[in-house]
Formats: structure tokens, sequence, C-alpha cells
């Protein structure tokens, strides 16, 4: 038996508003409320809904023939119920169909695993409370942001509990090697591990709508016609790619959505594959082999390596002073700094101070707010600076700064004691205002109550006395 997964990824950023020098200390509001509404309403009315529906029909069309799955980050979730709630009842739906598996993740689709593992743990218990919240499953199963794995980070999956994890099939690790096999992490034998065979995923992905490629139109007796060409020995085909391929990547007009409502009927009229989730796979299949990942690896660029993100100085530098504060959130309570924590820590603030050019770069630069990677990086150290005085100020981490909390809470106690009495002030005067200009108008009227009338003058005249 052969198993095809299909696999989505979901993920909306909380994009940030142009916060310049001078807002430093003023303004502790870093979002464009605006933008974030308007792309997540367009990605759910593209995307999201038309997608959700054309799943669903399928599920109940060929019952438990079909089955997909997603990973979903903590912020697209948080946006969703902000502002597009008809989107997040769709994937609920789905769930009820118990045809779909949703992964665990890092809830702020960060690149933490690079850097702390204690904070990368929170953050994986965090997801999968939210997804257990939310779609009643417990993940069984990890998806790293942006696919990024090497031996270290799935032996830290390994201890979290989890059975597999998924990642990119990159050639220079696989060598001779086909990511149409199960295998397992090279430190911890235990974890099973899925690769995306990257060529048939990016097919849909990036090359769908263009002309210019040898096999437009692609079509699912193509497609089809493609897996049944792979060696009979293979035994499963993940398909991993952003959910946003199909409406927004790839435009309906494309057919796009055609392509996806009629791939199951091909694949079952033309092939012996079979739909699987990444946890069915790993009950079926045995793994054949180590995949030994000694540096991390990633979907993006031809090098599938993490340089997308952290591949120059600037990029760098933000990710260092971001993950300097760590220890000072650790014992913070600030409802508000630790929700503005997690949302600046999303992989695509770096990825917008990227100076390389992509081949996959034009997906991500649909939804990129910024004029270059330099305004990028300006704008995010200035919201850094302001996050790095108000935690400062929350969780001191030197006499020094504990003397300046200090100070600026002694600052705001008299400038609120000032706007308290200046109120008051303001309302006592506002009485005798009142009571003057009352007297007044009194004072008027008596005036003209004593002034004598004089009457009007008339063009009748008076009647003569007779003598």
């Amino acid at each position: 038996m052969r198993t095809l997964c299909l696999y989505f990824q979901v993920h909306q950023p909380f994009r940030f508003k142009r916060y310049r020098f001078f807002d430093i200390g003023k303004d502790h509001y870093y979002y464009d409320d605006y933008l974030n509404e308007s792309i997540m309403r367009k990605v759910a009315d593209l995307c999201y809904l038309p997608a959700n529906k054309i799943l669903l029909q399928l599920i109940e069309e060929y019952g438990s023939q079909f089955k997909i799955t997603f990973s979903i980050t903590g912020i697209a979730l948080d946006q969703m119920q902000l502002y597009a709630p008809d989107a997040l009842e769709s994937f609920q739906k789905l769930s009820k169909t118990g045809n779909v598996e949703f992964l665990a993740e890092t809830y702020s689709h960060s690149l933490v695993s690079l850097k702390d593992a204690n904070e990368f743990k929170k953050q994986v218990s965090e997801h999968t409370q939210r997804i257990n919240q939310l779609f009643g499953q417990q993940p069984k199963v990890f998806r790293n942001t942006e696919l990024i794995y090497s031996d270290k980070i799935g032996e830290q999956i390994a201890e979290m509990g989890f059975s597999a994890m998924i990642t990119e099939g990159a050639k220079h690790i696989l060598g001779w090697k086909s990511p149409n096999f199960l295998y397992y992490n090279a430190n911890n034998p235990r974890l099973k591990i899925l690769l995306k065979n990257f060529k048939l995923s990016d097919d849909i992905a990036f090359r769908f709508s263009n002309k210019g490629w040898p096999e437009y139109p692609l079509t699912t007796e193509k497609y089809v016609n493609w897996l049944n060409k792979l060696d009979k020995k293979e035994e499963t085909v993940n398909l991993f790619m952003d959910y946003e391929t199909f409406g927004e990547h790839q435009p309906a007009a494309t057919g796009i959505f055609n392509f996806l409502k009629t791939l199951p009927k091909t694949l079952f009229k033309y092939s012996d594959y079979q739909f699987q989730t990444p946890s069915e796979i790993i009950e079926t299949h045995q793994p054949v082999a180590a995949v030994n990942v000694l540096y991390p690896i990633s979907w993006a660029d031809e090098e599938r390596d993490v340089t997308a993100w952290l591949g120059n100085d600037l990029q760098n530098d933000a990710f260092n002073q971001l993950y300097s504060h760590i220890d000072q959130i650790n014992k913070c309570s600030d409802p508000h700094i630790l929700k503005d924590w997690k949302y600046l820590q999303a992989s695509d603030h770096f990825y917008y101070m990227s100076t390389k050019f992509f081949s996959d770069g034009e997906v991500h630069s649909y939804f990129n707010p910024y004029d270059s990677p330099y305004d990028a990086y300006i704008n995010y150290m200035n919201l850094l600076s302001d996050f790095s005085m108000r935690l400062n100020a929350s969780v001191p981490r030197s006499s020094h700064e504990t003397e300046i909390a200090n100070l600026t809470n002694i600052i705001k106690e008299k400038e609120q004691l000032i706007d308290k009495y200046k109120s008051e002030l303001n309302k006592r005067k506002s009485p005798k205002k009142t009571a003057k200009t009352s007297q007044k108008k009194a004072e008027n009227i008596q005036d003209k109550v004593k002034k004598p009338i004089t009457p009007k003058s008339s063009s009748v005249k008076p009647a003569s006395k007779k003598k």
C-alpha cells in the first residue's frame, strides 16, 4: 500500500505599524489593526472558507478514504478569533469529521528552537493546549516553524513526547536516498521523521499557474501519472505546502480549487494510493533508516538552511537582542508584555529583513509591509527598544534599573496625582462660574424692570381738546 499525505500550513503574523524613534517610551501599542484585519479577512474569504468547504464536501463524499492534515499557528488562531471567526468555525467543522489531524508547533511561529530549549518547550506546550481547547485533539506529531529540523531539535521533540516530526526532504541531507520513505531521528530512534517531497509539492504550490512552465497546465490526470511513475517500493509521498496556495498564491481563476476538488477522484480511479495522516503513516509504515542532520535545515531557498531568517547582520542582531530578554520574561507577569513577547517572535519579522533573493521570494513578498530590509530592521528595533524599556520597568535586571523603575513609578504616581488635582480644581471652578453667570442675569432682569417704559411713537395724532 502506498500513501499520500496532504499537509497544509496555516499562518498569518500580527503586522506592526510604522513605529518611529520618537514613539519609543510614549506609544506602547505596536500593531497595524487595519492591515491585520484586512489581510486576515481577505485570506479567509479567498482561501480558508472556500477551500475548507471543498475539503468538507470531499470528506462527506469519500468518508474515511480522504484524510488531510493541518498545522495552524497560535498567532493565526488569535487573528481568526479577532477578525474571522467564521473561518475558525470552518476549521472546527473539519475537525469534527474525524478525518483531519492537527499538528503541534511553536505558538508564535518562532525561531526559538534555534535559541533556547526551555522557551521552545514552553511555546510548544502552549500551542498543544490551544489545539486541544479549540479542536479537541492532543497533537502527536510536530511541525517546527518553517520546517526547521536538526538531530538536536528532533531529540528535544522526542523528549516532549511526540511520536513523529515532519521536515524538508533536502537533497544535501538525503543524497541518493528518496524522501518517499519513513525515517527516524539519528539521536532518538523513537521519533519518526516524515520528509516533504519538495518537487511534487512545489509543482502545486509554486508552478501551478506558471504559463512558462513546460508542464503547464497541470491537471489531476497528469499529476497522478507522475505519482504512478515513482518506484513501487517508495511507500509514502508527503505533499507539504502553505494553505494559502489555494485561492491566494494561486487565485481561483487558475483552476486551483478544481484541482483540489478532483484530485481524490482521479487518484482513486487511476492509482493504488491512499490518503493518510502523519499519525496513521507512522502506524502503518516502518522506518527504513536514520536521517542525519547535524545543522538546521528548512524548506526555504536552494540551500534549504536558515539563512532566509538569520542570514545577515541585521537579522542576527535583532534575533539576539530579542532573546536576550528570556530571563526577564520568565519572571514577568504583565499580560500585555507577555502578549507582545509572543507576537515579536514570529519568523516573518526576520524574513522581512532578508537581503537575499529566493526562488520562493515572490510568495513571501505578497504581504511584506516594508519598502526594504533596512526599513523592516529599523521599525523592529524601535519596537524592541520600547518593549525593553517596559520589560526593564516591570522586571529590573540590576539595582540601577530597579532605581530607574522606582523613579519612573514615582513620576507616574505624581502625574496621576496632578491630573486628579486638576480635575478637582475644574469641578470646583465650574459652580462659581455658574453662580456668577446666574447673578449677572438676575441683575440685568432687575435693571429692565426698574427702567420706565417709554411708549412707542405712533403715526396717529391725539385728538385736540375742545374749548
